[in-house]
C-alpha cells in the first residue's frame, strides 16, 4: 500500500515519522478494539498502533496547517487576536479530527470495497470453474485458470491458493486458509462447501453445480429486494428534490413580490437551494450505489 488519501507527505517519510506517535496509537487503541482485525481483513500491512499513530500524525499536520492559515486570514479580516485564535483552533481541530476519523474508518472501507469486488465476480468465476471441471480439467488447473483470469480481486484471492498449493500444501488446506482469511461471508461459505466436498470425496462437479444454482437464486432474491428498496427511495427523492423545492421557490417568489427583494436578496436564497439540491443528488446516488447487490 503506497498511496493513502489525506497523507500530507510521501508514504515512506510519513510512515517513518509516525513511529514517534506509536505511544499515542497505543493510547487510542482501546477506543478501537477491532482495528487489528479490520486491518487484517483489509490486507493492509500495519498493526493497529502503527496505523492509529499514522492517523494521529496526519491529523496533527492538518491541524497545524489549518490553524496557521485560518489564524492569518481571520487576523487579516480585522478580528481580535483572541477571537481569531479561538476560531482558527476550532477550524484546525475540526479538520484534524475529521482526518483522524477517516484513518480510523479506512480499513473498514477497504474491507467493504474488497468484499464488493469479490462478490461482483463470484458467480462468473464459479461458472468458469464448473465448465472447466465438466470438461475434464483438474480442480488445480481450474484454480490456476481463475487466478490468472480477469476477475479482479477474486483472481488475486485464488492466486494466493494456487501459490500455497505450489509450495506443497494440499488443495484442501489451501482452500481452508483462503476461506479463513477472506472477509466475504458469501465467498467463505462457498469455499467451505468445496472443502467439505473434497474431504468427503464427493463429485466436485455436482457440488459446484449446486453452488452455481444457489448463487443464481440468491442473486434473484437480492435483485427483488433491491427493487423493493428503490421504490421508497425514489419517492423520498421526488419529494425532497422535486416537490418541496418547487413549492418552496413558488412560495418565495410570491413572498418576495410582497416584501421586495432589495432588503434580503433572492439570489443567495436560490443559490442555497441549488447547493442543497446538488448535495441531495450526490447523497442519493451514493445511497443507490451502496444498496446495489454485489453481483450486479
Amino acid at each position: 500500500m503506497k498511496k493513502i488519501p489525506f497523507l500530507p507527505m510521501r508514504f515512506d517519510r510519513a510512515k517513518a515519522r509516525a513511529q514517534r506517535f506509536r505511544g499515542w496509537g497505543e493510547s487510542m487503541h482501546k477506543f478501537f478494539p477491532g482495528m487489528e482485525f479490520d486491518l487484517e481483513q483489509a490486507g493492509m500491512p500495519f498493526d493497529a498502533r502503527e496505523w492509529l499513530g499514522l492517523g494521529f500524525f496526519a491529523g496533527g499536520v492538518y491541524f497545524l496547517l489549518l490553524f496557521a492559515a485560518a489564524f492569518s486570514i481571520t487576523l487579516g479580516l480585522g478580528l481580535p487576536p483572541q477571537a481569531a485564535g479561538g476560531l482558527a483552533f476550532a477550524v484546525g481541530m475540526g479538520v484534524g479530527g475529521m482526518v483522524f476519523m477517516y484513518f480510523s474508518l479506512t480499513p473498514r472501507l477497504h474491507t467493504k470495497k474488497k468484499v464488493r469486488e469479490i462478490e461482483k465476480n463470484l458467480p462468473y468465476a464459479m461458472n468458469h470453474i464448473l465448465i472447466q471441471i465438466r470438461s475434464g480439467v483438474t480442480l488445480f488447473a481450474a484454480l490456476v485458470s481463475i487466478g490468472w483470469s480477469n476477475y479482479g480481486q477474486l483472481s488475486l484471492e485464488f492466486r494466493k491458493a494456487v501459490n500455497e498449493i505450489n509450495t506443497g500444501k494440499s488443495e484442501i488446506s489451501a482452500l481452508e486458509q483462503l476461506a479463513r482469511d477472506n472477509p466475504s461471508l458469501f465467498f467463505r461459505r462457498i469455499m467451505w462447501q468445496m472443502v467439505n466436498a473434497l474431504k468427503a470425496g464427493s463429485d466436485i462437479g455436482v457440488v459446484l453445480k449446486a453452488i452455481v444454482e444457489n448463487i443464481t437464486s440468491e442473486q434473484l432474491v437480492a435483485i427483488k429486494k433491491y427493487g423493493s428498496q428503490l421504490n421508497p427511495m425514489a419517492l423520498f427523492y421526488m419529494m425532497l428534490v422535486v416537490i418541496f423545492p418547487t413549492l418552496g421557490i413558488v412560495f418565495l417568489l410570491i413572498l418576495f413580490s410582497f416584501i421586495g427583494g432589495a432588503t434580503f436578496g433572492l439570489e443567495p436564497v436560490l443559490g442555497a437551494i441549488l447547493g442543497f439540491l446538488v448535495f441531495v443528488q450526490v447523497m442519493f446516488i451514493g445511497m443507490v450505489k451502496n444498496k446495489r447487490p454485489g453481483g450486479l
